[in-house]
């Protein structure tokens, strides 16, 4: 449950924002009286299900990605380091590199890099 939170948590607070303008509109005095019923069910259900197809594909990219990298394919992830130039960096098992948990690390970096921003390099 902690990675999801990690992984969706802006999101989850830009879908409370979402649903306090939701409940804001709704309840004006233009509005119907259902309104605010079926205004505030139908916004939760859109954005619960867009939250949890994100988390799902999420994941499921993550565990692709450790297990191309088990098998000694290359990954890239993006760097946040260098924001000029080369802005991914294309990691390799014999390279060097180690997964711990769901973060790529080496000795020759200072940071690590979490799986959910890489992918399998295609060949």
């Amino acid at each position: 449950m902690g990675k999801f939170f990690y992984i969706e948590g802006a999101y989850l607070i830009l879908g409370a924002i979402i649903l306090l303008v939701t409940l804001f509109v709704t309840t004006r005095p233009f509005m119907s009286e259902n309104a605010k019923k079926k205004g505030l069910t139908s916004v939760f259900l859109v954005l619960a299900a867009a939250i949890g197809a994100h988390y799902w594909v999420t994941t499921s990219r993550m565990e692709t990605v450790k297990q191309a990298f088990e098998r000694g394919e290359p990954i890239i992830c993006e760097s946040r380091m260098v924001r000029k130039g080369a802005q991914s960096l294309v990691l390799k098992k014999s390279l060097g590199w180690r997964l711990e948990g769901d973060y790529f690390v080496s000795d020759a970096y200072v940071r690590p890099f979490f799986s959910a921003r890489c992918v399998v390099l295609e060949k």
